[in-house]
């Protein structure tokens, strides 16, 4: 997974779609991570890697950060390109 695109979802941080720069058992250092918060237009984690979203203007997306350390990786899933794309295209979400 080193290098790819992924989802990863993590016990309690949620869920981010981010590249994978290392991981050691359920450690993950993602860069370019972007937190996955609120998501519609795809029923589970697998469609949104595959698909990305069909509704971008539901779902709630914050800025990415450079870096990210997920301790409690439970799933890493590849996203596709038209997924990345569709995913970076939603606006970022501010409250």
């Amino acid at each position: 997974m080193i290098g790819k695109t992924c989802i990863v979802r993590t016990c309690s941080a949620g869920v981010f779609l981010g590249t994978v720069k290392e991981r050691s058992g359920k450690e993950v250092l993602l860069t370019d991570a972007r937190r996955i918060w609120y998501w519609d237009g795809a029923a589970t984690l697998s469609q949104l890697a595959n698909e990305g979203t069909s509704k971008p203007g539901n779902c709630k997306f914050p800025a990415p950060v450079a870096e990210v350390l997920l301790t409690e990786a439970i799933e890493l899933i590849p996203a596709t390109e038209a997924a990345i794309a569709s995913i970076a295209a939603v606006p970022v979400w501010k409250k």
